[in-house]
């Protein structure tokens, strides 16, 4: 009975971690898809703006790159909250991140281009932990094994 008694509360405990850890996993994936999808939606909002800009820093095809980022940006944030393939997923938004922080916000001696480049690192960091810890419990990738 001892046995028993010893085993159950590591057992509750376990299962209370296992939960905080789901949780925190989805609240995480959520927050960091949440400017991805914003900054999609801007882009649709104001596509001749945004293809100026992007004309501005010289990368070819601007209709096609802004194609691109609302797609990255507004399917690769719902399937970031929903944890669908999501670790190709977050590599994904990893390198896009880099590279728009490489093209766009690369004037660092500009304090304000300066921080957009390293949020843009620093969301790059956290997107490399989600590849490498998974979605959690709380995620279509879950369901499927």
């Amino acid at each position: 009975m001892t046995t028993t008694a010893s085993i159950a509360p590591a057992t509750t405990e376990q299962t209370r971690n296992d939960v905080t850890q789901a949780s925190a996993s989805l609240a995480g994936r959520v927050l960091l898809s949440a400017i991805f999808i914003l900054s999609g939606f801007s882009k649709l909002a104001a596509p001749a703006m945004m293809i100026g800009y992007i004309s501005s820093v010289g990368l070819p095809l601007p209709q096609v790159a802004l194609a691109l980022a609302i797609i990255v940006e507004i399917g690769g944030g719902l399937a970031l909250i929903a944890g669908y393939r999501t670790r190709t997923v977050a590599a994904v938004l990893a390198v896009f991140s880099v590279v728009t922080a490489l093209a766009f916000h690369n004037a660092l001696g500009d304090q304000n281009q300066f921080i957009h480049f390293f949020k843009n690192i620093a969301m790059a960091g956290g997107l490399l932990q989600v590849v490498a810890f998974g979605a959690g419990r709380f995620s279509l990738d879950a369901r499927r094994h």
